[in-house]
């Protein structure tokens, strides 16, 4: 059984201080993966979690499931939502945990005495059963898991930016190969300038 103490810690030398935010996260990662019957953390590609924000929630995951994004583990659709999908790939079975809606109001119950709402949620989140803690909700992912793995060493070339494509992330369309970016609208968007391109890169270094 994991120690729960320790992983906070790992967490905690993240940020050199602990947030409630944190003590969600290593405490799903832990209960994803039992529903899953996996054990933690992983030191092969067997899990796959998919977290709906980023932040301190995301560094407990990691610390406590042994996921990343370097290893193709871990993935963010960013919704705002402190919530995971757990994913067993051999088996494709997925379950999505997200923190009750009650279990903030909740937290004072186990530091009575506790005057500041932050305090309180730290103490308690780590304390809660895990049932009362979490929901949890058997999910069909919307894409299969080769789609979302895809396989090592496919490349191809936009039509339009020249730009290397990995991992199948290209659109197809009317027999021409273009970049998610090129295709449709992507983060960014180019702009002219005026400034020479050898000025840009030497003020960002």
């Amino acid at each position: 059984m994991p120690d729960l103490q320790a992983l906070l810690d790992q967490s905690r030398a993240r940020h050199s201080h602990l947030c409630p935010r944190q003590v969600l996260g290593v405490r799903m990662a832990l209960a994803g993966a039992a529903c899953l019957g996996l054990s933690l953390p992983r030191k092969d590609k067997n899990l796959l979690v998919i977290a709906e924000t980023d932040g301190c929630f995301v560094d407990g995951l990691e610390v406590t499931a042994g996921v990343s994004v370097g290893h193709r583990t871990l993935r963010v659709e960013d919704y705002g939502k402190v919530a995971a999908t757990f994913v067993d790939v051999t088996t494709a079975q997925a379950v999505r945990l997200a923190p009750r809606q009650e279990i903030r109001q909740q937290a004072q119950q186990f530091a009575p005495t506790e005057t500041q709402h932050y305090f309180a949620q730290l103490y308690a989140y780590q304390v809660m059963a895990e049932e009362k803690l979490f929901s949890f909700r058997p999910v069909a992912l919307a894409q299969s898991l080769e789609q979302i793995v895809s396989r090592p060493g496919l490349r191809v070339t936009c039509a339009v930016c020249g730009e290397e494509i990995m991992n199948e992330r290209e659109v197809i369309h009317q027999g021409f190969t273009y970049c998610r970016s090129c295709f449709e609208p992507g983060y960014y968007h180019s702009k002219e300038s005026t400034i020479p391109l050898a000025t840009v890169i030497m003020s960002a270094r």
